[in-house]
């Protein structure tokens, strides 16, 4: 197998803190360029969908909001046969259910990165529907994007500044979801309800009974 670097970010922008592994790969691929080897991928929630590119990367570096149940914005590098697990022992959403089956899948494929690490943030709120990152793990991210450069020039990745901001025809996110329009766009929550839609949530009279 050719050596392939996969750096992967998975998790919905859409609830707040559930979005900083797109966030981070969204940054990366904002400020960095890479050796020709080495693919950036938004995997949003998209679960099964992303078996190829973990059967042909030969390393895989994913970015995650994982509950670890400590405090809010603290990062954990998990490497090797402990990814799985992680992703799997306090599922905070569907798209890491179907994250956990396609490294099981993977492996049963005998199509399996040589070298995989896992960079979770705790989270701190994820019930806020068009919210963005908590100021903690918006910090974490910092940290986050050092450690994984780290181990991305350990693998050959070739980091290197971009000279030139991207276009948005380079972005990797929809332009419309891209962090600083999402934050700067968002209606006051007397025009966007926050936690679902109204429609479908039980009216409650004024004791909140």
């Amino acid at each position: 197998m050719d050596e392939t670097v996969c750096v992967l970010g998975i998790g919905n922008v859409l609830w707040a803190d559930e979005g900083f592994g797109v966030r981070c790969v969204e940054t990366l691929h904002s400020r960095y360029s890479f050796a020709p080897h080495v693919q950036l991928i938004d995997g949003g929630t998209q679960g099964l969908y992303l078996i190829q590119h973990v059967q042909q990367a030969s390393r895989l570096l994913i970015f995650d909001a994982i509950d670890y149940g400590l405090e809010p914005g603290t990062l954990r590098l998990i490497e090797g046969d402990e990814v799985p697990a992680f992703l799997g022992a306090k599922k905070m959403s569907l798209h890491q259910t179907g994250f956990q089956e396609v490294l099981m899948l993977a492996k049963l494929t005998e199509q399996f990165p040589r070298e995989i690490v896992l960079l979770g943030c705790q989270p701190e709120e994820l019930e806020d529907y068009g919210g963005s990152l908590r100021p903690r793990v918006k910090q974490a991210l910092e940290d986050a994007l050092a450690l994984a450069l780290d181990r991305l020039r350990a693998w050959g990745a070739a980091p290197s500044l971009r000279s030139e901001p991207l276009s948005g025809t380079e972005a990797i996110t929809f332009s419309e979801l891209a962090l600083a329009r999402y934050e700067a766009e968002r209606p006051p929550a007397a025009e966007a309800c926050r936690i679902g839609d109204a429609r479908f949530m039980p009216a409650t009279d004024a004791a909140g009974a």
